[in-house]
């Protein structure tokens, strides 16, 4: 990770003006469409971009969140278009493979279809077949964008920024991003957890009444 990390800011660190912001905007749209690269990778160059003085922190965080919600988009719409003529595809298999889109499916058919949109932001190699799937089960577009653009809300500021406050100390801020998204995915079981708290006791006060 640190090798290809390393290669792809040498490679950015070589434009200067839009170009690296057109650069981290195209990768992150490759890697909704299935490219074997960590999402998370982009989004650190280009957090170490704004800390080298390359790039502005807010125009970047604006990239990072256009180009992923535009790539998981993408994956949708291919999904709900032609998603049941590209799974026959041989090269559609080797990006999105038979495991990954039967899992994906099994989860997008629970009814917590809503919090595995969220979920997938932090799930690296099952984002792509669960948008792709969401697209081919003709889930509600509206609903990924608003679960997945919260997720992105979330998580795409926190990974610029902290790289931009805290570039000098590279380790702790990779740490730090890491802390912050394992603590997302906590207040998201503390809230199921309260939901379903919170059901459970409307119903024996309902039951109470009778």
């Amino acid at each position: 990770m640190d090798l290809l990390l390393n290669r792809l800011i040498d490679l950015l660190l070589d434009y200067y003006g839009p170009t690296p912001y057109a650069l981290v905007f195209g990768m992150l749209l490759l890697c909704g469409l299935g490219l074997p690269l960590p999402e998370d990778l982009t989004l650190i160059a280009g957090g170490l971009m704004v800390y080298f003085g390359v790039c502005e922190p807010w125009p970047m965080v604006l990239t990072g969140l256009v180009g992923v919600l535009l790539g998981d988009s993408m994956m949708w719409f291919l999904g709900h278009r032609y998603g049941k003529k590209l799974v026959k595809l041989k090269f559609i298999k080797v990006l999105l493979s038979e495991e990954r889109l039967n899992y994906a499916r099994k989860k997008l058919q629970s009814p917590k279809a809503a919090h595995i949109l969220f979920w997938a932001r932090f799930m690296p190699g099952f984002r792509a077949p669960l948008f792709f799937s969401s697209g081919l089960l003709k889930i509600p577009y509206s609903m990924l964008f608003i679960w997945d653009g919260l997720a992105a809300l979330l998580s795409v500021p926190a990974i610029i920024l902290s790289l931009y406050y805290y570039g000098d100390r590279f380790e702790l801020a990779i740490r730090w991003i890491q802390r912050v998204e394992h603590g997302i995915v906590l207040l998201v079981l503390a809230g199921v957890a309260i939901l379903f708290a919170k059901i459970y006791i409307d119903k024996r006060r309902l039951r109470s009444l009778r």
